[in-house]
This record gives structure tokens, C-alpha cells and sequence, in this order.
């Protein structure tokens, strides 16, 4: 039987309608290009909170603010600059079937997936190779932190789900036929938005089991840095302190705000511990990979303050906060209780 319950969307991309004088050469897309406003060690802006789902055992919801508006007025839907944003759900802990052998330690499951409408060319229902390799990039993080020796024979599943996902590169690059269209590494399709996802979902998803009460050496948190190239620029030779040989070393990269990526590092980093549980460097580094992965560490350790911070108001909002509304209710109870005696004389 066929679903007749669900109208399906266009086979093909979707796309907002563009006006043709827009686009009348490539030329005129260059000012509406957003660009970094930021400095090369400052983050965007993170916003993080747990227990959203009531359903799940933890949950949590981080968000990036958008890139920096463009120059110009929008005068297309189009326009509207990126941001991320992703959900995490912890189910679990919770025996496993009878049939499954038994393990000692606990069976982690990650699942990452991208909403259909989460980048403009339109996602389909069924993961894809790039869902599956970063949820196993996932997976590799969280099981470094997890203490599965507490939990033998149970599973835990990890399911984030991207509703707006990082762009690959400046969407005029592709469409007006610039330097960055076809990909490449520099424009659509080069994959650089995935890093930004990755670091994102190692953060939401720390949160989400802190929020679930598993057990856990520290908190790990996600720090992305990046080798970028701008228009007229190009750095030969060793680097410094924040530049490599092929470019400079940017914190929390946005494809969209720069002409070239050069290459893109992800980490997981454990700050209590000073240890790195996923390591993944994508692009040409050269010799400087030292310089982009200490970046990169750089990154995750701004963002655990945002994590930390968020854990905290969870923990208050559960425990320090109903005990004090116990402790007051008591006391008005008693308070009651002492006014209503009454003193039997002779």
C-alpha cells in the first residue's frame, strides 16, 4: 500500500526564487558576500540548553548565531545568511534484548541525521555516507568519556538531528559560476560545513548526557578550527602564532565568510583531563598541523565554558532548586502547625 498520508516534496533541490538582476554577473554577488567581522580567536555566540525533551532521559539544544549579515540589503529569500542548529536525545540506559551476547561494558549507538529542510539542497529520508561517517566521528568521542564499566549489558542511544545545517561555502559562488563554484574545496560541496556539525554535535550531545545522569570522566567539548585564504592574500613560508604556511588559522570557521578553506581540524577534548578522545584534520595542512590542531584545542576549551555554564543551571534547576521549595514548604507547615496549638490550663 502506498502512503497517501504524506505529500512528497520535489524529487530535485528547492530553491527560493532569485531575480535575474541579481545575478546579471558574477561580479554583483562579491558585495553581498558576508564577511568576518570577528577576530581569528573569537567564537560566534553559543547558545546551549538541556532538558527540552520530556520524553527522552536527556536532551539538549544548541544553536550558533547566523554569520555576519551582508553589506547590502537582501533582496532574496536567498540571502539569508546560515547558522546552526541541532538537537540531541539520550535514550537510555536500558537492558538489552535477551538474544544480544552479553558485554561488560555499555553499547553505545550514535545516529546523526540532517532534516530535509536543513541545507538548501533538500536532504532525502535515508542516511546518507556523510551522515553515517559523522555519526561514527560521534560515536568515537562520547566513547572515550562514557564509563561503560557501570553499565554491563545495557545500550544507550545517541540520536542527534541537525535542523539547519553550516554551508559548505558561499552559495553566489555556485550559483553566479565563481572562483569557488563546483566545489573543489572552495565552494559548494567541499564538505566544510561538516566540520562546524561535528564540533556542534560533540557539544550538544555532552550536555544531553550530563542531563541524563550517565557517568562520565569530565565533559568533552567540540572545537573546530580552520586554514583560510582570502581574496589578494596568500602566506608563504613558516607561520606564526596563528598563521600557517598556506594561509591564516581561523577559530570556529564559516565557509560562507571566506573565499578559500584550506583545510579544517575537529576535536573532542577533554580540559580536566587535557586529553583528546576524536581527532579529524581534513584538507591540505602542510607541515603546520601542530599550529591548526592547538587552535582547534583552543576552540573546544571556549566552548566548554558554554557547556559547563548550561550544566550548572541543569543541575540547579533539579536538585538545589525543589530542595529549597521542600525545605519552605516544611517550614510553613510547621509554622502552621505551632499556631494552631493550644495550651490546656487547670
Amino acid at each position: 500500500m502506498t502512503d497517501r498520508r504524506r505529500i512528497n516534496p520535489p524529487p530535485g533541490g528547492t530553491h527560493p526564487p532569485i531575480f535575474a538582476s541579481t545575478l546579471s554577473t558574477p561580479s554583483a554577488l562579491r558585495p553581498q558576500r558576508p564577511t568576518r567581522t570577528r577576530q581569528p580567536s573569537e567564537l560566534r555566540k553559543i547558545f546551549l540548553q538541556t532538558s527540552l525533551v520530556p520524553s527522552a532521559s536527556g536532551s539538549a539544544y544548541l544553536e550558533l548565531s547566523p554569520s555576519s549579515p551582508p553589506s547590502a540589503p537582501p533582496s532574496s529569500a536567498a540571502y539569508n545568511p546560515s547558522a546552526l542548529k541541532l538537537t540531541c536525545t539520550i535514550h537510555g540506559p536500558h537492558p538489552l534484548p535477551r538474544s544480544a551476547p552479553y558485554t561488560p561494558h555499555l553499547h553505545l549507538s550514535t545516529t546523526l541525521k540532517f532534516a530535509p529542510f536543513a541545507t538548501r539542497q533538500r536532504r532525502g529520508y535515508i542516511r546518507d555516507a556523510a551522515e553515517r561517517d559523522l555519526a561514527a566521528h560521534l560515536e568515537t568521542a562520547l566513547r572515550g568519556v562514557v564509563i561503560g564499566e557501570r553499565w554491563p549489558k545495557s545500550g544507550v542511544d545517541v540520536v542527534v538531528t541537525v535542523l539547519e545545517g553550516e554551508e559548505d561555502g558561499w552559495w553566489g559562488d555556485d550559483v553566479g559560476g565563481g572562483e569557488g563554484a563546483g566545489g573543489g574545496g572552495k565552494g559548494i560541496g567541499g564538505g566544510w560545513g561538516l566540520m562546524s556539525v561535528l564540533a556542534g554535535a560533540i557539544t550538544c550531545a555532552s550536555a544531553a548526557m550530563a542531563d541524563a545522569g550517565i557517568d562520565c570522566v569530565d565533559l568533552v567539548a567540540g572545537g573546530v578550527a580552520g586554514v583560510v585564504v582570502e581574496a589578494g592574500r596568500t602566506t608563504k613560508g613558516k607561520g606564526k602564532s596563528g598563521e600557517a604556511g598556506l594561509g591564516t588559522v581561523v577559530l570556529d570557521p564559516c565557509p560562507a565568510e571566506h573565499e578559500e578553506v584550506r583545510a579544517a581540524a575537529v576535536v573532542g577534548y577533554l580540559a580536566g583531563r587535557d586529553e583528546i578522545t576524536e581527532l579529524w584534520v581534513k584538507g591540505d595542512v602542510g607541515a603546520d598541523a601542530e599550529i591548526l590542531i592547538e587552535k582547534a584545542v583552543e576552540a573546544a576549551v571556549s566552548s566548554r565554558t558554554v557547556l559547563v555554564e548550561a550544566v550548572r543551571e541543569a543541575a540547579q534547576a533539579k536538585f538545589i532548586q525543589p530542595a529549597e521549595n521542600g525545605a519552605a514548604v516544611g517550614s510553613k507547615k510547621g509554622a502552621g502547625s505551632a499556631t494552631a496549638d493550644v495550651v490546656m490550663s487547670g
